[in-house]
């Protein structure tokens, strides 16, 4: 799920590469790779994991992938300035939804810029197609799973530690969810910008390689993160809270610590 900056490099004149920047409009007009098109993931959030919540989350998601130009047959790169979360948030959508030829550039920009690669300004334009992608359940939860299921699920909230502990309120309601480890998702990242090898990130996740994690932030963008560190791990059965603090600590009725 990572490509670096050399086989990027490469790709670029691939006719069926879909090479999306997922900063900002105004970071993507100061300087690109050539090609990109730009869609600032920031800008979508979803916090209700009811039922009703993920149709509408499904619906809306193949309409956002729809515009960007995915179809089955597509080469999908994410990037961020580092290898982030919003990049990690754009790869674990195409899995949600079956879509397997996707990658996160490691280091993102930032590299990219270190080791002088092109850049351009201009701004491309979509190429909308009808993206049709086959839902996997096995990568996402929602917060009546984890409720039903709190005393056998490795949790894991990536958020800082002051989130965690309380200190840092974004919701209603401060704290954690019960039983969840803070293991904060920068800690995936090298110096550079890259996510770590993997015998430092499995010093991060001493977990049974059978445990059913569920990783969670505040809108399910850090978790999207920790959710690519610990696929690479070789972790099977990892799941992304979608609604994540933003729900969770907004509904009265579930438990918080």
């Amino acid at each position: 799920m990572l490509i670096t900056t050399t086989d990027l490099a490469k790709e670029l004149d691939n006719p069926n590469l879909v090479l999306v920047d997922t900063r900002s409009y105004k970071e993507y007009s100061q300087g690109h790779i050539p090609g990109a098109v730009n869609l600032d993931l920031f800008a979508f959030h979803w916090f209700d994991t009811s039922k009703e919540g993920l149709q509408s989350f499904n619906e809306q998601s193949k309409k956002i992938l729809s515009f960007i130009g995915i179809t089955e047959s597509t080469k999908a790169v994410f990037y961020d300035d580092v290898s982030g979360m919003l990049a990690a948030r754009g790869v674990w959508l195409l899995l949600y939804f079956s879509h397997n030829q996707v990658f996160m550039l490691d280091g993102g920009i930032k590299k990219w810029r270190a080791e002088n690669h092109p850049l351009e300004t201009k701004s491309n334009g979509f190429r909308p197609t009808k993206f049709s992608g086959k839902i996997n359940p096995d990568i996402i939860t929602g917060f009546e799973y984890i409720q039903e299921n709190l005393d056998r699920l490795t949790i894991i909230d990536v958020r800082s530690k002051e989130e965690y502990d309380g200190m840092v309120i974004r919701a209603a309601r401060s704290g954690h969810i019960p039983n969840a480890i803070n293991i904060d998702w920068n800690l995936n990242l090298s110096n550079d910008g890259t996510i770590k090898d993997q015998t430092t990130l499995s010093e991060l996740y001493k977990f049974p390689k059978d445990a059913e994690i569920v990783t969670y932030c505040q809108g399910a963008y850090r978790a999207a993160n920790s959710f690519l560190a610990l696929k690479k791990l070789g972790f099977k059965n990892v799941k992304v809270y979608l609604g994540s603090w933003g729900e969770w600590g907004n509904k009265p009725e579930l438990p918080v610590v």
